[in-house]
């Protein structure tokens, strides 16, 4: 069987520690805030738009850090796998859910009961990542 890739573009914001997760429209599982690039578009210009339009915040100038990249099963998306970068970056403003999120949620990186609700990069790749920083 074979799959598609979906690449994407993802902000790991940890705030006492904490990681914000939004989980889109119609959607029940929880993921990192961003996207996919447009075309032209490099990874940190992805980034401030994907967190401008689904935060109405921008980045903490000159935060952005990139943690690496990531792949798991895609969570929406049957048959596809995501590949993330993920940046480890702090907000400028108080985010808010705007354009697809329904809804906002700081999750403790030691609370292992909301797995259940974290998309499976989340779950597998990003939060032991933070867990050990």
């Amino acid at each position: 069987m074979t799959t598609r890739d979906i690449r994407v573009v993802c902000a790991a914001i940890v705030r006492d520690g904490a990681l914000l997760c939004v989980r889109k429209a119609g959607t029940d599982l929880f993921m990192l805030p961003g996207g996919k690039p447009e075309a032209g578009e490099d990874a940190l210009a992805t980034l401030h738009r994907e967190v401008t339009e689904e935060l109405g915040c921008d980045l903490h100038p000159g935060s952005a850090r990139l943690l690496g990249q990531y792949a798991a099963p895609a969570a929406h998306e049957a048959g596809c796998t995501v590949r993330a970068d993920i940046w480890r970056a702090d907000l400028s403003g108080a985010p808010r859910a705007q354009a697809e999120i329904a809804e906002l949620r700081w999750v403790d990186l030691h609370d292992r009961t909301v797995e259940p609700v974290l998309a499976p990069l989340l779950r597998t790749q990003v939060m032991p990542l933070l867990r050990q920083s």
